[in-house]
């Protein structure tokens, strides 16, 4: 919901929504036929004897890219290892898609053996690709030391509500991720965040439940740092350099179910919004295709529609209904051709829009003028690129469309591979 100032003079104000009632039970997607899987790490890099084209696979079985990196996919199906190609992610992000085709087979169980005793090392062997993509390697990480695990029980995007329905109706596997949480990182503070009427009914969850306010974007980790932790993250900081993680309820759902049935976990929930805005949540299998969800749902992707991962704030355009599930992918949106926002090269006429909604009160106006010309190190130095979190407001509310959030992305992006490069060049 918008609510905007008559005259203008003062910031317009975007509400999430809570969802009080419980929700329809997720509509399930059938197994595909074949489930890809983004592995992290380019294709040419990749050790051809941990696995190669034709070889079985058995659900549960971790496929590593090669024995110097800790990247590494489960398989959510049995089956038999088909195409093994070369994958462009965002921003130079490389991975190698490995496509397992679906067939009947037993299940691995060296997760399940595992899994008596639960422990950090387990988890980190078996668990970082679960649903929610929980964030474990900060534990392991030597910069960081985590004191506060933080929990949201929202979505940070608008019109998302798949972790709502996580708080609502799987109590159960969230309190017993809470505790495996506790045991194997031997950290005690957990904050279970939720937004707006949700902070009833969590007494006995093992975490302590904090109120996230509805105006967008009250949701994000550096917004709950400042105002339920009390932090403020510097410019060019994390939370995780001031001690917090933060998790998805999903994530910390997902652990508790894996180490509760002795099982990986590999249904991912999904909110849908079709080309009306109606939502529907979905729960599918990790590695089918988008296409699929679309097809059982009676969605039609047209020439020129938009097909977006994520909300409608920060998410990202794909241009294939081959893109697969992955352990993050909350929403999926699709626009018609005719419903798509422009954007323009038209210049900025100073109205002031973008300052007063930044949440963080960046010059954006400044700012954007350097990122057009390309001088992002300017705009780091003088206009707080690095204080940016990114909710992509100052795009929404731009008179003439220009797309800050994209400059900006773009921006930070382009600097850290510009450090990158020096740094290999010393």
């Amino acid at each position: 919901m918008l609510k905007k100032s008559f005259i203008g003079l003062v910031k317009p104000i975007i509400q999430y929504e809570s969802i009080i009632d419980s929700l329809p039970e997720p509509k399930m997607i059938a197994p595909p036929a074949s489930a890809t899987l983004l592995l992290e790490g380019p294709f040419d890099r990749r050790d051809a004897t941990f696995y190669t084209q034709g070889d079985p696979v058995k659900f549960g079985q971790k496929l590593m890219h090669s024995a110097d990196s800790d990247a590494y996919v489960i398989a959510p199906v049995s089956g038999t290892i088909g195409a093994i190609s070369s994958y462009a992610g965002d921003f130079g992000k490389t991975y190698t898609a490995v496509e397992v085709a679906a067939a009947e087979g037993e299940a691995d169980d060296q997760f399940a053996t595992q899994s008596d005793l639960p422990s950090l090392d387990t988890a980190l062997d078996y668990l970082v690709c679960t649903p929610g993509a929980p964030a474990l390697k900060t534990f392991r990480d030597p910069q960081y030391t985590i004191h506060t695990i933080v929990i949201y029980g929202g979505d940070t995007d608008l019109l998302v509500t798949t972790n709502q329905y996580v708080v609502k109706n799987r109590f159960d596997a969230l309190k017993k991720g809470v505790d495996v949480l506790k045991e194997i990182t031997g950290v005690e503070n957990v904050i279970l965040a939720v937004p707006g009427e949700f902070i009833q009914g969590y007494g006995h969850i093992g975490a302590e439940a904090k109120r996230v306010d509805t105006t967008y974007p009250a949701a994000f980790p550096q917004m709950i740092m400042q105002n339920i932790l009390g932090q403020t993250v510097p410019a060019g900081k994390t939370c995780e350099d001031l001690g917090a993680c933060f998790m998805t309820a999903e994530a910390v759902a997902s652990i508790g179910d894996a180490f509760e049935k002795r099982r990986y976990p590999v249904r991912k929930l999904i909110t849908v919004v079709n080309k009306t805005g109606n939502r529907q949540l979905v729960s599918a299998i990790i590695g089918t295709p988008i296409g699929q969800i679309f097809h059982e749902l009676g969605i039609t992707a047209e020439d020129r529609d938009r097909i977006i991962v994520g909300g409608p704030m920060t998410g990202s355009a794909v241009y294939s209904e081959d893109y697969p599930v992955m352990p993050d992918t909350s929403a999926l949106m699709i626009q018609d051709k005719a419903e798509i926002p422009y954007v323009s090269d038209y210049p900025c006429i100073n109205c002031g829009d973008c300052i007063r909604i930044c949440p963080v009160n960046i010059p954006i106006d400044m700012l954007v003028r350097f990122l057009e010309a390309g001088q992002y190190e300017e705009a780091a130095d003088r206009y707080d690129l690095y204080s940016c979190i990114e909710c992509g407001l100052c795009s929404f509310v731009c008179v003439s469309k220009i797309p800050i959030f994209q400059f900006i992305r773009l921006a930070k992006y382009e600097l850290e591979r510009m450090k990158i490069a020096e740094t290999a060049n010393e």
